[in-house]
């Protein structure tokens, strides 16, 4: 070594041989070719070589010097660098360099060379990447660990291989760099900040996008220096995330970017960071916090993440960020759950509560983002969604906002079609989501226009998508129909029908606009417009396109011969798409891509063509129907039973034989459906008959072959078929044959000659047949059948009793259970009903007569003979059926006008009968008449009795019809501007007073200033007011104000002279009057018009008589409530859905709770009331409504029973006049069973312990009443109960429904059993039973009947000789 020094003291450079001296004496390219020389040697030489170590020491410090180190030449500088490379893996591990700046500068000359690694095409690429291999294998660079510079030499080093690393490198040059720099990290004894900077900023985003490679080369070292650098990570992460010192770096700002690039790259160099992470997530900062959430929901949800499982207390924190205050916080986690469902279905338990809170967020947004990542897994793979995220998907289908509803619709469709009509999933994924079907189509149900759209429109692409082949169409659309539940089947026929009524709609625009101009024919065709606008979207902006459509189709005859083609009922499917595709060709334009007219004439178009049906996917139909008839089709693959199949197919054609009649015109289907009247099973076999009724009018001249095998088959349906198919049969041969007269002839002879009042049995469809004769053919059979109706009706099978009825506690069976003697003496019932709505007049005063005798029935307690004889659920159905048919009587005007008041009245009672079955059935037909606009307004008031109905259910199906059938009247008077004559007939309002005069003869309202009597008025007031008043129309608040203002200074006409009566009228008017006053803040202004008041309830007001006067007692102001309603919260309206599948929606204003009728949501007032009721001997205190939630808890246990007590009853007259109808009061038990009852038999008092042990053994029936039945006469009361105080009975248990009838075809006349089922589901419910009748009232009554026979049989018969 000193011999080394020696030499290098001396100074003299020694070249290798053949190596001149290389000086700035010489030209570039000699100066080149020695260098190589000297490269060539130094690169075969090794650290063993000692004597060429001394030999080339001035050597290797002479090419250190300034010279080469800044030579301008490029090549020169490469070669000193790659021989300074040589030197320092020669003279390693001590380099011939020893002062520090000299160091420095020759790596950064070296760092400087390696930019030529750039470009790989170089012809001096080679020696470029020997001189990275070189360094980088030697590890060259750690000398200047002992440099105060060395940081700014590593620093440099790496930025230039983060600049130079680019596509053109291979695998060995991205080994050396990372070789080269771990190297530094891994053995250095630290690393700073800013050479930490070098590396990370790499791995920001947008550095990452411009250089993927550079990326690469930092996500590889962080790799192999995971360990090594992880503290100077964690420290750095410290000072910005719980320091704040943002000053630190410039990549502060690129913090969370920067955590979730590491996380992907190693998990490891986070270890001491994430628990940061948690703290952040609770920052008072909205943007940080958002950051944080952004960042952790990339890092849950990434696909091979475990961070959830790995650090569980973040986890949960992050999940508390579900509930943030902060909005868009609360997105991001929502926008989350989707990915985090795909990549880790494991954790779709602990994400279900936190969406199951924010699908109920209130911003819509939200709400909405839920569905989507709830929607986008489950197209994914439905393995990754359970039910319960699927459900939150199925509330939103009612949300309150039109988008949310539309993307969960949507979502739900497109599941539909891939895992159910596609099978995706196979038949296990199927089944679970076969609920999809019934509540896509039960939103159909709902009142926006845009929803039943989307229905429409998802029924023809996504449940039976209308481009497929005809034969798949219908085997699809037949075994979805056949799945369905009830509310979805007729949610779909509905659709139906208003596609057809807008399709005639637009036939009729068609016609308008071919006729000759003109000021009735523009008035004409406006008014078509206004009605086809009602049909679109956004009407208001819809009718000025319609009008311009209607334009086009004045001046455009192609457009206009192209939309006959599509209205006309021969069009099939596929002319359908044609057309519709030239009509939108014609009317758009390529300079206006957007075209809202052109969108409103696609909605339009989408709605009228029938793109499902034709004759030729009739046929299809009833094809797949035949072989489910013959055994040949896949019922069994489709999971549908065959019998099931069969009756849904008959009855999807029963319908589309209104909608599309002249589809069903071939021989083939026809002589198919012959072959179905042969069937025993009798569903099919009415459907069949439906449908020829509906399509057989050209039968006689276009198949006279099939004419002449249906008619016998008719005529023996008619008289000895089952009574629903004798009906059919009679409808089918008054519609499609031309001599009908003969043909009636020939079943009415042998029928009326043939009842035989023994058989009971066959004598129930002879009574059908006539019935409908005589309503179809009145002047044919007049004279024969009101001699029917005298002696045989009313004298031989409802004044007789012939078959004792079973006895039992129930108050209602099924069908099946009912006694022929029952079911006959309900058809006499319906063919004198019948018979007189055939007549349509009363001229002979029938009509008068029958009243009474159906007035006697629901006096009598549907035990018309008082012998004790029938049972209770028989005498249910005649009341039941006495009721529907004064409502049938009541729908025609020469009936109403001579229908009494008090006939009225006892028919409204039945409301609230003690059996929960014929409270609903008689609901139901009375909705029916209403909605129809067949009932007269008075009607309408009868729904106010329903507040005190014991059945949550109950009330609510009240509500909806109300709600229903007050929009259907304004929606009416809006259509029809020109009717004011008929405004007091149709306007909601003025259904005020008949409520009013109702609640005033209410038999429960029985002491004038009685607080609780008083209250009960109130809740049914406000029943009817809360409704009508949820809109203020034309100030129309004012108008009721000044409406009941009126009706104070009048009289009751019913009772004019009553000064009890009088005062009671005036009361309810103060109740009505301060609910007013305290509902609505503009009751006192000018009322629009003056109201009229029915002069048949009240008297002219007395211009001498004013009025003034309050006549309610002072404790009752408190129970007025000023203020409207309150309102839900928003989170509490976003939570509550639109309205119940199944149901109509309700307006918003009276969409008000309904748990309990002393709701203060409900109710005018809302005070709470003492619960506890005490029961004594004689007297009870009366509890506004037994069903509360919190009623009594409290009763003396001395009582002589434990029954809940009946109401005050009014005394009952001892004998029925002719000419005046009795007053309606509760009804009287028979005395026969009135003294059993009287006892205080433990099996008879019906407490909790009886109703707990009878729940079970009634088969969900009603059981026996607690309180007297609402709407008959008062019974005697018994010994001890001599003043019995007003109650009201509750429900005890469900109640089966009663069974309801098949809906009659569309548009034949409304009969009896068929009904619009609103509600969903059912419950029992009764009210209290009193005390029975003494056996002296009830024979009096039976010998008034026996005796006054003879005035029955002349009124009958008075013109029959």
């Amino acid at each position: 070594m000193a011999h080394s020094k020696a030499r290098a003291a001396d100074g003299k450079v020694t070249y290798p041989p053949g190596v001149k001296e290389i000086s700035s004496n010489i030209s570039k390219e000699e100066m080149v070719r020695r260098l190589k020389m000297v490269v060539k040697t130094f690169m075969d030489m090794d650290q063993d070589s000692e004597e060429e170590k001394e030999l080339y020491l001035n050597l290797a410090l002479h090419l250190a010097s300034d010279f080469f180190l800044k030579h301008p030449d490029k090549d020169v500088r490469l070669l000193v660098a790659c021989c300074l490379a040589d030197i320092f893996r020669i003279y390693a591990p001590e380099a011939p360099y020893t002062s520090p700046d000299k160091l420095k500068d020759i790596f950064m000359f070296i760092t400087r060379q390696l930019k030529g690694l750039e470009d790989t095409k170089s012809a001096q690429f080679n020696r470029y990447f020997y001189l990275l291999e070189n360094i980088a294998w030697v590890k060259s660079y750690n000398i200047c660990f002992e440099l105060e510079d060395s940081n700014e030499i590593f620093t440099q080093l790496y930025r230039t291989l983060f600049q130079v690393i680019n596509n053109g490198h291979n695998q060995k040059v991205h080994m050396h760099m990372v070789d080269l720099m771990s190297s530094i990290v891994c053995e250095g004894d630290s690393v700073s900040q800013e050479l930490l900077d070098t590396v990370l900023v790499n791995l920001v985003p947008a550095h990452k996008n411009l250089n993927k490679q550079a990326y690469d080369l930092a996500k590889a070292l962080l790799k192999r220096t995971a360990q090594a650098i992880e503290p100077y990570i964690t420290n750095f992460f410290n000072l910005v995330l719980m320091l704040g010192k943002t000053s630190v770096s410039d990549l502060s700002e690129h913090v969370f970017d920067l955590i979730l690039e590491l996380y992907n790259i190693d998990s490891h160099l986070l270890l001491s960071v994430l628990p940061q992470l948690e703290f952040k997530l609770k920052s008072n900062d909205n943007d940080e916090r958002l950051q944080v959430v952004k960042l952790l929901a990339k890092m849950f949800g990434a696909k091979d993440s475990e961070l959830a499982a790995q650090n569980k207390p973040l986890w949960q924190c992050y999940l508390g960020r579900f509930n943030d205050i902060h909005v868009p916080i609360r997105l991001e986690c929502v926008k989350f759950a989707s990915h985090c469902l795909m990549n880790h279905p494991d954790l779709a338990k602990d994400l279900t509560e936190y969406l199951k809170v924010r699908s109920h967020d209130p911003e819509e947004a939200i709400r909405h983002d839920v569905i989507v990542s709830i929607v986008t897994a489950a197209k994914k793979d439905l393995a990754l969604v359970n039910d319960a995220l699927l459900n939150f998907v199925r509330e939103r289908t009612l949300d309150k906002r039109w988008r949310v509803r539309k993307e969960a619709m949507m979502g739900l469709a497109q599941t539909y079609k891939k895992y159910c009509l596609q099978g995706e999933g196979g038949k296990e994924t199927s089944n679970q989501i076969a609920w999809i079907k019934n509540k896509l189509l039960h939103i159909y149900y709902q009142n926006s226009i845009d929803d039943r759209l989307l229905v429409e429109r998802i029924f023809a692409q996504y449940m039976v998508p209308h481009n497929l082949e005809t034969t798949e169409r219908m085997k699809c659309l037949y075994y979805l129909y056949a799945t369905l539940d009830t509310n979805a089947v007729k949610a779909l026929n509905e659709m139906w029908k208003c596609q057809n009524m807008l399709r005639h709609h637009v036939k009729d625009l068609l016609d308008l606009v071919k006729l000759p101009k003109s000021d009735a024919g523009s008035k004409a065709v406006f008014a078509k417009v206004m009605v086809i606008t009602r049909n679109l979207p956004d009407p208001g902006k819809a009718q000025d396109f319609v009008k311009k459509l209607a334009q086009v189709l004045e001046d455009d005859e192609r457009i206009r011969d192209q939309l006959e083609a599509l209205v006309s009922p021969a069009c099939s499917c596929k002319q359908a798409e044609v057309c519709v595709r030239d009509i939108t060709k014609k009317l758009g334009s390529p300079k206006q891509p957007s075209n809202p007219f052109l969108e409103m004439v696609k909605f339009l178009l989408e709605r009228i063509a029938p793109v499902h049906i034709d004759t030729e996917s009739i046929s299809a139909l009833v094809k797949q129907v035949n072989k489910s008839i013959d055994g040949t089709a896949d019922d069994d693959d489709e999971g549908v039973p065959t019998e099931q199949a069969i009756r849904a197919g008959l009855e999807l054609l029963k319908i589309l034989s209104f909608t599309h009649p002249v589809s069903f015109h071939s021989a083939e289907t026809f002589e198919s459906l012959l072959g179905c009247l042969k069937m025993d099973d009798e569903k099919v076999a009415e459907a069949a008959l439906q449908i020829f009724k509906n399509t057989g009018r050209k039968m006689e001249e276009s198949f006279p072959h099939i004419k002449s095998v249906l008619l016998p088959v008719l005529q023996t349906k008619a008289k000895r078929g089952p009574p629903r198919q004798a009906k059919y049969a009679i409808h089918c041969i008054h519609a499609m044959f031309t001599h009908r007269d003969t043909h009636f002839a020939q079943i009415f002879e042998p029928l009326h000659k043939g009842l035989d009042p023994e058989d009971l049995e066959q004598l129930i469809t002879p009574l059908t047949t006539l019935g409908h004769l005589a309503q179809l053919a009145p002047e044919q059979f007049a004279a024969p059948l009101k001699s029917l109706v005298a002696n045989f009706i009313v004298k031989d099978l409802l004044m007789n009793d012939r078959i004792p009825g079973k006895k039992t506690t129930k108050l209602w069976v099924s069908d099946d259970e009912v006694s022929p003697e029952t079911l006959a003496k309900i058809q006499g019932i319906k063919l004198m009903v019948r018979w007189l709505l055939g007549v349509k007049n009363n001229l002979s005063k029938s009509g008068n007569s029958t009243l009474r005798m159906l007035t006697a029935i629901l006096h009598s307690d549907g035990d018309l003979t008082e012998q004790g004889k029938m049972g209770k659920p028989d005498m249910s159905r005649l009341r039941l059926a006495a009721a529907s048919a004064l409502l049938k009587l009541a729908q025609e005007p020469c009936y109403h006008e001579i229908i009494t008041l008090e006939q009225y009245q006892l028919c409204a009672l039945v409301i609230n009968d003690e059996c929960y079955q014929v409270r609903q059935g008689f609901a139901q037909k009375l909705h029916k008449g209403l909605c129809r606009l067949r009932l007269p307004l008075e009607y309408l008031a009868v729904f106010a009795l329903c507040a005190k109905d014991p059945v949550k259910e109950r009330r609510a199906h009240a509500r909806q019809c109300l709600v229903k059938n007050i929009n259907i009247r304004r929606e009416y008077l809006k259509q029809h501007a020109a009717v004011s004559d008929k405004l007091f007939s149709l306007l909601p309002e003025y259904v005020v007073p008949y409520a009013i005069h109702l609640l005033v003869h209410d038999p429960d309202y029985v002491k004038v200033q009685d607080i609780e009597q008083l209250k009960d008025i109130k809740e049914s007031l406000w029943f009817i007011l809360e409704i009508i008043m949820s809109k203020n129309e034309n100030n129309s608040h004012a108008f009721i104000r000044k409406m009941v203002e009126n009706i104070k200074q009048t009289k009751d006409a019913q009772a004019p002279t009553d000064a009890k009566t009088n005062e009671k009228l005036y009361t309810v008017c103060d109740v009505a009057m301060n609910i007013i006053i305290s509902k609505s803040t503009t009751y006192s202004l000018e009322s629009p018009k003056d109201p009229v008041l029915p002069t048949r309830f009240f008297t002219k007001p007395d211009k001498n008589f004013s009025n003034t006067k309050n006549y309610l007692p002072p404790e009752m102001k408190s129970f007025f409530t000023p203020g409207k309603p309150k309102a839900a919260n928003v989170l509490g309206a976003v939570n509550k859905p639109l309205s119940t599948a199944g149901k109509p929606i309700q307006s918003k204003a009276s969409r008000m709770e309904t748990a309990s009728n002393d709701d203060s949501t409900s109710n005018p007032s809302s005070p709470q009331r003492s619960k506890t009721r005490y029961t004594h001997t004689h007297t009870h205190t009366h509890t506004s409504n037994p069903s509360s939630p919190q009623r009594s808890k409290t009763r003396n246990e001395d009582s002589l029973d434990d029954k809940p007590r009946g109401r005050k009853r009014v005394a009952a007259t001892s004998n029925l006049d002719d000419d005046a109808s009795p007053k309606p009061k509760r009804v009287r038990k028979k005395a026969a069973a009135a003294a059993p009852m009287a006892t205080a038999d433990p099996e008879d008092q019906w407490g909790e312990d009886s109703r707990l042990a009878d729940s079970q053994a009634e088969d969900e029936q009603n059981s026996p009443p607690k309180k007297g039945r609402r709407g008959r006469p008062a019974k005697a009361a018994v010994a001890n109960q001599e003043c019995p105080a007003k109650g009201r009975g509750r429900g005890r248990k469900k109640a089966t429904p009663p069974h309801e009838e098949e809906e009659e075809e569309v548009g034949e006349e409304e009969e009896e059993g068929e009904e619009e089922n609103i509600e969903v589901k059912a419950k029992g419910g009764r009210q209290a039973r009193a005390s029975r009748r003494s056996t002296q009232r009830s024979e009096g009554i039976w010998w008034w009947l026996v005796s006054n026979w003879f005035v029955f049989s002349c009124l009958f018969c008075q013109d029959v000789s």
